[in-house]
């Protein structure tokens, strides 16, 4: 199993989430230096885990594409998405491996509702509506994937998200990649702000963003069903 670690200027808390994953009996680790400036790739060398560093700033999404896309190349029959910043604790990982153990899903999500501002709970609230995903944390990065699920999140069509979430749980939803939850603990972010909720711009990008995606799956559907009525 590979643990996939997408980083951009993390150089303050990347030693202490390797530390904490290899301290777990987890060594197999992926660090995917989204072009940082600071120290990120040089400390993480240091702690002797694979580093790939990409030649410019491609977002938290497409970082962790580049590991997915590693782990297929090289036959991994599992990976773990695991953030940087220290919100994510290796000893929560072995909820998830239990989890797909016991129901045989594709993609298990740690889910920690605890997290959630209000201004996220309203934004999962639509976004499960609108795109019919019952998952209750969506935005959670920290997910368990099988060979099949990587399979897919290799692909072209992967590449033109911009997040891990509703997305890409859209995406899998329509090849078929079956899911579960797992509760999980989580600390509070320990450097960085969130990619969706530091700012009202940035949340109403993501808002409008995720709205057109899940609306174009709607609108989709409708016409698949129309086609076959007729």
């Amino acid at each position: 199993m590979l643990i996939v670690i997408p980083a951009h200027n993390e150089e303050a808390t990347i030693q202490d989430v390797v530390l904490d994953l290899k301290m777990h009996g987890y060594n197999d680790i992926l660090i995917v230096d989204d072009a940082s400036t600071d120290l990120t790739a040089s400390l993480a060398k240091r702690l002797s885990v694979k580093v790939m560093t990409l030649p410019y700033n491609v977002g938290a999404w497409k970082a962790t594409q580049a590991g997915v896309r590693y782990a297929k190349k090289y036959g991994y029959s599992h990976l773990v998405t695991f953030d940087a910043d220290k919100q994510h604790l290796a000893s929560q990982i072995q909820a998830l491996i239990d989890c797909q153990n016991n129901l045989n899903t594709n993609l298990v999500i740690g889910s920690c509702l605890s997290r959630g501002s209000i201004s996220r709970r309203v934004a999962w609230s639509i976004f499960r509506a609108l795109s019919g995903v019952k998952v209750q944390d969506l935005t959670s990065g920290f997910r368990l994937y099988d060979r099949k699920a990587i399979e897919v999140l290799s692909k072209e069509e992967a590449t033109l998200l911009e997040f891990q979430d509703v997305g890409v749980l859209l995406l899998l939803k329509t090849f078929n990649i079956s899911k579960a939850e797992a509760r999980v603990e989580m600390q509070r972010r320990q450097s960085g702000i969130s990619r969706i909720f530091y700012s009202w711009w940035a949340v109403t990008y993501y808002m409008g963003y995720t709205t057109m995606l899940c609306l174009s799956k709607i609108a989709k559907r409708a016409h698949l069903i129309h086609e076959k009525v007729n």
